[in-house]
């Protein structure tokens, strides 16, 4: 079993990877630098945005893939995106958001 990669630099290889495809990201909230959960906002630029959220560790990947992810809300507004990321935070307070801006929704989890 290897070693888990921190949150932080999960998050800047991700931001990275999104403008290299093309799309803008950016960092809207730092979380806990070793193992802060990461939440994934598409906005697809059309006042429809998509939510994505760790999966649940039951569904842990044996295929070396280091952190895995959920689509936990598909065509949201920009205030149900808020209040299912406020109701994350009360949870934990050390998670990270991401946001990621792309027309065609394209997530880059893969």
């Amino acid at each position: 079993m290897s070693a888990r990669l921190t949150s932080e630099f999960w998050v800047s290889a991700y931001v990275r990877r999104c403008h290299l495809e093309g799309a803008f990201a950016l960092v809207r909230k730092r979380g806990a630098t070793e193992a802060g959960a990461i939440f994934i906002v598409v906005d697809r630029l059309d006042g429809d945005n998509d939510l994505y959220g760790p999966a649940p560790q039951s569904e842990a990947r044996d295929d070396g893939v280091d952190r895995s992810f959920e689509r936990i809300g598909e065509r949201l507004n920009g205030l149900e995106v808020e209040e299912k990321l406020a109701r994350e935070r009360r949870f934990d307070s050390d998670l990270w958001i991401v946001a990621v801006e792309d027309r065609q929704g394209r997530v880059f989890l893969d």
